[in-house]
């Protein structure tokens, strides 16, 4: 299949400013043509295929993805892992270095590359540890990183606590162009924390995370990036005093961006206390989520599915991270897609390890809270998984439908309804909070360089 020419969807790029009923014509893996002339320049053995009453959009970016490999492939695999990002609607996934071994050199960079070229379904771009083993004692070679290819920096997972130590890794990331991406946590205050620190985790005798843990490292990333001129990505944000930082720094012009992950600005605290307190606390706020004739999906109380890091906290930081991703002050939404065992996550809600999947759900999620609520214009919501990725991580190729771009498109359904159901995950894990939510919005069709790697169906097509 060597050209492939989409009709009559309706296609936004945010990149270009563009809205409009159009076909999309893809050849040799590049976008050739968007408009009224696509059809006339599709050669004679191109596939069409109807996409009316769909979205067509550049293919979607997942910045925040943990595929498990190396040494972790009981969790999750390329394979897997990245059948799921085609099955939620993802041409390209950034996949973490916390690996077994880590990331931290340039042999297993080069070693992960060429996996993901042989096996994934989806493009793979790799990150590189920001300090040997992620231990945040000793820098990594990011030089030699930077050659191995990765795309960003970061010990994701980890947090560096010597703020001399990041500074230096800033400096380094500056001298060869790579962002550096953190997870925002000081340790000497989160210590041994499992929930939001809040009202429910008193009730319920959970050890504190308090959002002052996340705070105090957005603070001084802030600082560093000011002093060093290095670009820096604050991962997975989740509190408004974190939003409070970012806004004001970027108001001042800092190289700083943030991401915002669907669980975090969906979910609350409340839900730890079991389904019928969240409902009751915060089910109006979840705009379109399901009609009321239908109960709310359950959990139990203390569901380890619930437990990730940072914690899912209070209503007032929820709608905080809404009205940051309305305003432009967060400018990507990430799935950070965290797959665990069954077994791993079937014990105490103490001794659970952090993370949740999410390359399924992300897009649903989104429109939920963001598009169908009438919080943000359709076109906006795509933006956060297109260009602000794009941009943060230098993808130039990628996030748009301009002429001469990669042919990765995403072709969704704002409107169809569905449900999320164990049984038909494409991830190797099921560690999700969302099992049974009646969801609105799905990806149909996932193209990437011009090859369709999954289809809800069977699509239709015309001659």
């Amino acid at each position: 299949m060597n050209s492939l020419l989409l009709v009559g969807g309706r296609v936004i790029d945010p990149s270009q400013d563009l809205d409009e009923v159009a076909d999309v014509l893809i050849s040799d893996g590049k976008v050739v043509c968007v408009g009224p002339g696509a059809a006339d320049k599709a050669p004679p053995e191109t596939v069409r295929i109807d996409v009316a009453n769909k979205v067509v959009c550049p293919g979607l970016i997942d910045m925040h993805v943990h595929l498990r490999e190396p040494g972790q492939s009981a969790k999750e695999t390329i394979v897997t892992g990245t059948s799921a990002a085609a099955h939620g609607g993802f041409t390209s996934v950034l996949a973490m270095p916390n690996t077994s071994p880590p990331i931290d050199s340039a042999s297993p960079a080069l070693s992960l590359k060429r996996r993901a070229e042989e096996h994934a379904k989806v493009n793979v771009f790799i990150t590189g540890a920001i300090t040997k083993g992620l231990e945040g004692e000793d820098l990594a070679p990011i030089g030699s990183l930077k050659s191995a290819g990765v795309t960003a920096i970061t010990d994701d997972g980890h947090c560096v606590q010597n703020n001399e130590l990041m500074r230096r890794a800033l400096e380094y990331s500056r001298m060869f162009d790579l962002p550096v991406l953190d997870h925002c946590e000081d340790r000497s205050l989160v210590g041994d924390g499992v929930a939001h620190e809040g009202r429910y985790s008193l009730v319920l005798g959970l050890r504190g995370w308090p959002k002052e843990g996340e705070e105090v490292i957005v603070a001084r990333n802030i600082l560093l990036a000011e002093c060093t001129g290095a670009r820096v990505h604050l991962q997975h944000l989740s509190s408004a005093g974190s939003v409070r930082l970012l806004r004001e720094a970027r108001q001042r012009g800092l190289p700083v961006s943030g991401e915002a992950c669907p669980h975090h600005f969906t979910l609350t605290d409340a839900a730890l206390a079991g389904s019928e307190e969240f409902w009751r606390e915060d089910g109006r706020s979840l705009l379109g989520r399901m009609r009321q004739t239908e109960a709310p999906p359950s959990w139990p109380c203390y569901d380890p599915n619930l437990k990730m890091n940072p914690p899912v906290r209070s209503t007032a930081d929820r709608e905080a991270l809404l009205e940051a991703l309305a305003d432009g002050t967060i400018t990507v939404v990430a799935s950070d897609h965290a797959p665990h065992c069954d077994f791993e996550k079937e014990v105490e809600f103490d001794h659970a390890p952090f993370g949740v999947t999410g390359l399924e759900t992300a897009l649903a999620l989104t429109l939920m809270q963001l598009y169908h609520s009438g919080k943000m214009r359709l076109a906006d919501v795509i933006k956060l998984f297109t260009v602000g990725p794009a941009r943060v991580l230098n993808l130039h190729s990628k996030g748009t439908l301009r002429p001469g771009a990669d042919g990765d498109i995403t072709v969704f359904d704002p409107d169809a309804e569905w449900v999320f159901d164990r049984s038909c995950t494409a991830s190797k894990s099921f560690n999700s909070p969302f099992y049974g939510w009646r969801l609105k919005g799905k990806a149909v069709l996932t193209i990437v360089a011009g090859k369709i790697v999954w289809a809800e169906s069977d699509i239709p097509k015309v001659w």
